[in-house]
């Protein structure tokens, strides 16, 4: 039986699509195939485009990313999609990872761990309803980060801490080199390890339910990164539509293939605007593209 423990889950459900992957479904009402939007109202297009994307990822790749942002922009009934969105991967045996970003600090932080990462207390709600893990600020430090590593661990969930994020301008704040010589980056990372080794957050394959957002491009900061948090799972952005190719990605992984998941969008939910699936209906592109994109990451394990 598997562990109910998030990183085990999700191993275990990485090795079994050979594929240390996720897809992050960022669905743009306007990007969406021209099938697709003509046939519904925005929100029902989208709908339609998510779930079908949802069924053509999930026998390719272990994991999906629903970034909660482009719902949320749909006010109530596209804060209801997200959740809908969410128990409809749980059901197809995705890994769920919510995309929400969320940081704040007492109270606050408290309510928006139970909003987006608990178990539902709520009746007729159930635990489908929100997913595996969550991503989250590090810059609040541990009082911010404290209450959901209590919920993850209470409800066997995981959340990624946001360490240094991929955007361009991160370099300003994020690089910084502080009175020690180490970056602004490097202490919050080292501040995530030292809360991923608490004993009550670990797995039985030896990575902690505190994972960790890290997109740097500079490959020597990447292998610090990775030396500094061995109990981490890091969860890698840029893939495809950023630039990012497999090969840049070595470094987040350790020397047993384990120890990182690449996410990548807009270049398998989006494929039929590439060139090379001209010609395909957009779910053979998605398809083609997805299978691609978990075969290229795949032979970094």
């Amino acid at each position: 039986m598997t562990s109910p423990h998030f990183t085990d889950r999700l191993l275990t459900a990485i090795d079994a699509r050979r594929a240390p992957c996720t897809v992050a479904l960022d669905p743009v009402y306007e990007n969406l195939p021209a099938a697709v939007r003509e046939s519904a109202s925005p929100l029902d297009a989208i709908r339609r485009f998510a779930a079908r994307v949802l069924t053509i990822i999930a026998p390719i790749v272990p994991s999906v990313k629903i970034n909660s942002a482009y719902f949320e922009r749909y006010y109530d009934e596209g804060v209801g999609l997200y959740h809908e969105l969410v128990r409809a991967a749980s059901a197809l045996g995705l890994v769920v990872i919510g995309d929400v970003k969320r940081g704040d600090v007492g109270h606050t932080a408290e309510m928006y761990a139970k909003a987006q990462l608990a178990r539902p207390d709520a009746p007729g709600v159930d635990a489908s309803h929100t997913p595996d893990a969550v991503t989250i600020s590090g810059y609040f430090g541990l009082d911010g980060a404290k209450p959901f590593i209590d919920t993850a661990v209470r409800d066997q969930r995981g959340l990624f801490v946001l360490v240094r994020t991929s955007n361009p301008s991160a370099a300003v704040i994020q690089d910084v080199p502080t009175v020690d010589g180490r970056k602004v980056h490097e202490i919050v990372a080292g501040e995530v390890a030292r809360w991923a080794e608490d004993p009550r957050t670990m797995g039985a394959r030896g990575y902690s339910c505190v994972g960790a957002v890290v997109a740097t491009r500079n490959k020597e900061d990447a292998a610090r990164i990775r030396g500094a948090m061995p109990r981490s799972i890091f969860l890698v952005p840029g893939y495809g539509a950023q630039g990012g190719t497999a090969e840049d990605f070595r470094p987040y992984f350790k020397a047993d293939g384990t120890g990182a998941i690449i996410a990548a969008g807009r270049s398998v939910i989006f494929a039929n605007e590439r060139r090379e699936y001209q010609g395909m209906t957009w779910e053979q592109a998605v398809e083609a593209a997805c299978r691609a994109f978990a075969e290229d990451v795949g032979r970094l394990r």
